[in-house]
């Protein structure tokens, strides 16, 4: 065999052996690059779940009437006896605000009534005669009655109404919790003091109530590995 036909031979098998080193370097057998992927990012809470997140609250001035300010002493007494936040005075402070508006309005209502009966009759029985030179009227009977009744009647009520609407904003400016409140007074509370018991309770039930979900909700798993089993280790070089 001639020189020029055996170098081409060895070059081959040169090549073929150093793609054989290069592979035996790469990656372990089974195991596949993924590609570059960004991650997942976390799904962000819904806005009821951001009153667990609060810590501390700050209290605005209500918009509205002059008792607009006691309506908002009376909610921050509520919500600080309910014991759910740290109510603040120092709005850098907060977490959240509360913010919206109230009014106790005292007006006068008034009622108009009007009831009326009217009965009317005519009964006319005979018979009458005219000449040019005479006239004459036999026999009749006539008869009239009227009968008639009006009756109006006013009636003037003092009425005491309260009402509120307030929520509660996080410090990025998203609307985490919302309330309406309306009285006209109880036997034993003003309809101001009725109108902040109404939003306390309600602010509380809403909170106890992201609680039990958070509690009742699984937690979430990943796409990685099932629970009780360990990530796979790789300390190969």
């Amino acid at each position: 065999m001639s020189k020029m036909a055996v170098y081409p031979a060895v070059l081959a098998v040169c090549l073929a052996l150093a793609a054989g080193a290069r592979a035996g370097q790469g990656e372990p057998s089974g195991t596949k690059a993924s590609p570059g992927l960004p991650a997942a990012k976390p799904a962000a809470p819904p806005p009821a779940a951001k009153l667990l997140q609060i810590r501390r609250l700050y209290v605005e001035q209500l918009g509205g009437g002059d008792a607009a300010g006691q309506i908002r002493d009376m909610i921050i007494a509520g919500i600080q006896r309910a014991g759910l936040f740290v109510i603040t005075e120092n709005p850098d402070r907060a977490d959240a605000v509360l913010r919206g508006s109230a009014e106790d309005l005292i007006y006068t209502e008034t009622h108009d009534y009007r009831d009326g009966v009217s009965v009317r009759g005519a009964v006319s029985l005979g018979s009458s005669s005219r000449s040019r030179s005479s006239s004459r009227r036999s026999g009749g009977i006539y008869a009239s009655s009227t009968v008639g009744q009006d009756q109006s009647v006013r009636s003037s009520e003092r009425r005491h109404e309260a009402t509120a609407a307030v929520r509660i904003v996080d410090v990025g400016g998203d609307v985490i919790w919302s309330a309406i409140g309306e009285s006209r007074g109880t036997k034993f509370r003003s309809a101001s003091a009725d109108v902040a018991r109404q939003i306390t309770e309600q602010l509380l039930r809403d909170y106890r109530r992201v609680q039990r979900q958070t509690k009742a909700k699984p937690a979430s798993l990943g796409r990685g590995n099932p629970p009780g089993r360990a990530a796979p280790r790789n300390d190969r070089p």
